[in-house]
């Protein structure tokens, strides 16, 4: 039977920790339930996933109490949450409709290579620094 492949490269484990560090963020902490809710899957699975990650060093939980990440989990997290920005920002720059982004950045954010990222990381940059170019480029890609 082949290797399970490591939690942070999952892209369920990923949506989990975008998920936990947006409810730490907003409401002070993260439950099974908040977390369930969030991402609209029954409470027993976000068990098992909490369960696995806590066994991955990604955060610490316990049972009725709550949970909170890791040094590692956290990182992993603010890294997972920083590229979902760049892709949304980008697109969005480019006049994309919110819908559109949302659809296209849950598809491309788990399957990006770094390599990919930093480009786009630098082009955002340049874009943002040559405002006329957006404008043409938005121009020719909606035919506005």
């Amino acid at each position: 039977m082949p290797k399970q492949a490591p939690a942070a490269r999952s892209s369920a484990v990923e949506d989990y920790l975008e998920q936990i560090l947006d409810l730490i963020n907003t409401k002070g902490y993260a439950r099974v339930a908040d977390i369930a809710q969030g991402l609209k899957i029954s409470q027993a699975s976000v068990t098992n996933m909490v369960q696995r990650l806590d066994s991955e060093g990604l955060l610490k939980y316990e049972k009725y109490r709550g949970l909170v990440l890791t040094t590692a989990g956290e990182t992993l997290a603010r890294n997972i949450t920083r590229r979902h920005h760049l892709l949304s920002d980008f697109l969005r720059m480019l006049g994309i409709n919110e819908e559109t982004i949302y659809h296209d950045v849950e598809g491309m954010e788990h399957h990006i290579s770094p390599e990919t990222l930093r480009a786009i990381e630098v082009l955002v940059s340049e874009l943002q620094a040559h405002p006329e170019l957006v404008a043409r480029i938005k121009r020719e890609t909606h035919g506005s």
